[in-house]
């Protein structure tokens, strides 16, 4: 959502404290700052490369990232809209979920360029995975945000992160035809967000509902 909108709030109150979520922010954190002691080794070492590929480094490149704005924008949609997916899944259910997201994301990330040297890293895969979670089990919710323009409005999460997941596949589509593209991976998100909104239905009350008439 960079570069569009910045979302800050939502109306979604936890019932009890997030305690993977905050967990998660600040494990990474932590392996953030130790990656500053040796940044361009570490990122070597444990980023998560295509052309060398590792179920090891596919766990580990989720926990690193390239800058403080990096850091500070994924913590951030992760602290946002991770709470309630947790408060909605449950602490062990929603660990094993994020992961689980993050490695469905990076092997996306693989089949759209298997033959890229470039180290991936960061841990947008599994909160692209928390955001199509979210909007499956609280489309309607109303969530905050800052415009371009710094104008502020507000709008059901179905919208504001509909629209990022659209940008994603726009992204991912130019960067296909225009070879190494932006250094982003698109395909991370796609793929973290399509396995995330899958989980999400299947946690989705109303949908168990239809399925088996349950009331």
């Amino acid at each position: 959502m960079k570069g569009q909108f910045f979302p800050y709030k939502d109306e979604n109150q936890s019932s009890k404290f997030p305690f993977v979520t905050v967990s998660l922010i600040v494990l990474n954190v932590a392996i953030f700052i130790w990656s500053l002691s040796n940044f361009d080794n570490i990122i070597i070492q444990y980023g998560f490369t295509p052309m060398e590929f590792s179920f090891l480094t596919i766990i580990t490149s989720m926990f690193l990232h390239g800058g403080i704005d990096h850091i500070v924008g994924n913590m951030w949609y992760l602290w946002l809209f991770g709470d309630n997916v947790e408060d909605k899944f449950g602490r062990v259910k929603y660990s094993i979920f994020y992961l689980s997201a993050g490695i469905f994301a990076a092997l996306m990330h693989y089949v759209s360029g298997p033959f890229s040297a470039v180290p991936a890293i960061g841990a947008s895969g599994a909160i692209s995975g928390v955001l199509g979670a979210y909007i499956a089990v609280f489309p309607k919710v109303k969530v905050k945000a800052i415009g371009p323009f710094y104008q502020t409005f507000e709008m059901p999460a179905l919208f504001i992160i509909g629209f990022w997941f659209i940008l994603q596949l726009v992204f991912g589509g130019i960067s296909l035809l225009g070879g190494e593209g932006s250094g982003i991976a698109f395909f991370a998100h796609i793929g973290g967000f399509v396995f995330g909104w899958m989980i999400g239905k299947v946690y989705n009350k109303r949908l168990w509902e239809k399925l088996f008439h349950l009331r």
